[in-house]
Parts: structure tokens; sequence; C-alpha cells
């Protein structure tokens, strides 16, 4: 199948205006960002009781410390604190599952964006009718969902936790192989918040991995290196049955605007559109890859590149003949081959007040 057959008129392709208030940067305005939220909020009476979820090894080891401080501040107001700790990668799943939630409670998850990617899939396992509440309290080295929710601080997240607004919260039901590439296992399911990365941006958060010790600029040494190797990488893409094969950069796959170090990787996205996002940067040489992370980091200008495409969907699929990394919410999970479906307003998520 040639790449033309992407563009058919049975997806829907995104098209950005440009902010005409903006600067000129690398070659371009910025565009007009999407809202965040595309339906009105629910006010809501503050909660008596909350199940706090925590990853105590997130963001260097500061999650108990957060989470300590959050108690405090809930059990001051009154409210009943159930508190849990995870001992491993995955182990929140398990313990958000065999929660005993009431009507009216909300679970908070303290840590990254894949500590709530893990804290969601727990509960879309127990309960996946059920249209909990959740909220977010920052506390990991990605807090993409956190940022895009305008959760600036802890103070400005337990307020929000205890008097700001319920919003619907799209999710995506992710399906693939548990394990990078030759160390695959059984396939799983995730339910993912924030982003689903395959390519070049899964291969540089790999290598992120490894120099934690540098901290945030981490992320873009790891893309530089990515950038260097520039490996060829084939797949076959579905999105809401319209197929495509060619040879490919990036996807990036996202519900929410930000990934990363607060990267604007997808300037039209909203959480409760009912669709997500993804951004297809065709094969492309270095100077070129090089040209469109510029751009990215510059206020989103990339969805103006010549060599990157838009789109929304309910359904994808990525297929490849060998098996290649997949990260689901910042972790390096999996393998292909993958499926989402997209499930609109899924759950409830608490944001700030917008008086």
């Amino acid at each position: 199948m040639d790449s033309e057959q992407i563009d058919r008129p049975a997806l829907e392709r995104v098209e950005f205006e440009v902010d005409s208030t903006s600067k000129r940067k690398k070659g371009t305005k910025r565009p007009i960002f999407a809202p965040i939220f595309t339906m009105k909020s629910e006010s809501t009476a503050p909660t008596k009781r909350v199940h706090l979820l925590v990853n105590p090894f997130s963001g260097k080891r500061k999650g108990r410390k957060v989470a300590q401080y959050v108690i405090e501040q809930l059990e001051s107001k009154g409210v009943a604190v159930e508190s849990h700790f995870s001992a491993h990668s995955g182990h929140l799943i398990t313990i958000s599952e065999q929660l005993d939630t009431k009507p009216g409670d909300i679970i908070v998850s303290i840590g990254g964006d894949g500590t709530f990617s893990e804290v969601l899939t727990g509960r879309m396992q127990a309960q996946p009718d059920a249209k909990e509440t959740f909220a977010i309290i920052p506390a990991g080295t990605g807090n993409s969902m956190a940022f895009d929710l305008g959760l600036k601080d802890i103070d400005t997240a337990i307020a929000a936790l205890m008097g700001g607004n319920k919003q619907a919260l799209d999710l995506a039901r992710v399906e693939l192989i548990e394990g990078l590439p030759g160390s695959q296992k059984e396939k799983i399911v995730r339910y993912s918040h924030n982003l689903v990365t395959w390519g070049l941006g899964v291969d540089s958060n790999i290598k992120a991995e490894k120099m934690r010790w540098m901290g945030p600029i981490r992320y873009d040494v790891g893309i530089l290196m990515a950038i260097m190797a520039n490996k060829r990488r084939s797949a076959t893409l579905s999105l809401d049955g319209v197929k495509l094969h060619d040879d490919f950069t990036l996807f990036l796959i996202q519900n929410s605007q930000t990934g990363g170090s607060e990267l604007p990787l997808a300037p039209g996205a909203s959480l409760d559109d009912g669709k997500m996002d993804i951004g297809i940067l065709k094969k492309m040489h270095r100077r070129g890859i090089l040209k469109a992370f510029g751009m990215l980091k510059s206020e989103g200008r990339h969805v103006f590149h010549p060599h990157v495409v838009y789109h929304r969907f309910k359904r994808l699929e990525i297929t490849t003949q060998v098996p290649t990394a997949i990260n689901v919410d910042g972790e390096n999970l999996g393998s292909t081959p993958l499926t989402m479906d997209v499930l609109p307003s899924a759950v409830l998520i608490m944001s700030p007040s917008s008086e």
C-alpha cells in the first residue's frame, strides 16, 4: 500500500491554524492550541475519603515525603485517608484493583504519568463501567497530565482535590506484548491517559533511562543520540481501519497535549473529545529530524513541518515484521503488535477551580 492512502477522507486529519499574535520562530509562527477540555466541568462537594496510591520511588524517591505532606494536609481538613505504597514497578496495578471504594471517594495518584497509568489500569480492570473519580499529586520526573491540568505544584493539586471541578477524561485501552524486544512475555493490557509512543521517541527514552543521573536534560541527550543513529523503522499503521505501510521516524499518539519534559507534542489534543491524536513523522534524513525536533521544542511548531501529518482516531493498530519497542505513559513497557481503543469519558478527574 502506498503512503498516500493515509489521507483518505475516512480519516480525520487535524489542520492547525496559525497564531497570528506569535513571533515567527523556526520559519513559522506557533499553532493555536486546542482547549484542554471541550466539555463543561461539574462542581462537587469536598470528599470525605480518599485512597492515596503512592509511588515512593518517583521523582528521585521523593514520593513518600510528598505523600506524608498530603496526608497531613487532608487529615487536617477532616478527610479520611487510606494510604498504599508500591514496592516495585506494576505493584500499584494490583493495589488499585483491590481497593474497596464507595460513592464519593476519590482515588489519588502520587507520582508521575506512569504511576497514574498503573492506578487507572487497576481500577479499570476492577470497575470498567464505574466512572470513578481520580486526582493527581505530581511527584514524578514526568508530570505531563498534571501540567495539562494546571497542577503547577503540590498545594495547587491538593486544592483541586478538595475544592476543584470534576472533568471527564478519555482513556485508551492498550493491548501489547509485555517486555521490550528480546525479552517479550505475554500479552498485557494497560489504560493510557497521556501518550503512547513508537519509533525514535521510544529509542530516545530507552537511552535516557540509562542516564537518569543527568536529570531532565537526559531526554534531550537521548533524542539527539537516537536522531544520530537514525535507524530504519518499518511498520503497518491502521487508523480506524485505514492502513498504511511505510518506513517512519516516529508516532506520537496523544491524549494530552504534552509529554516528556513538558514538550508540546500534540497542540490539537483535548482530554475529553472522545478521540486521540497521532502525529506521524515520516521517514527523513537526520537534518530533517533535527529541524522537526527544534520546531517541536519551539511551542509545537513541528505541526507545520512538511513531513509531519496529524490525524484523530478511535482505534489504532501497529504491526511490525520484528518486535519493536512501545512506551506507554512514559514507561518502556512492551513491544508490537499493539492495538488501542479509545474509551470516551471513561473516568472523572479533579482539576483546579476556574474561579
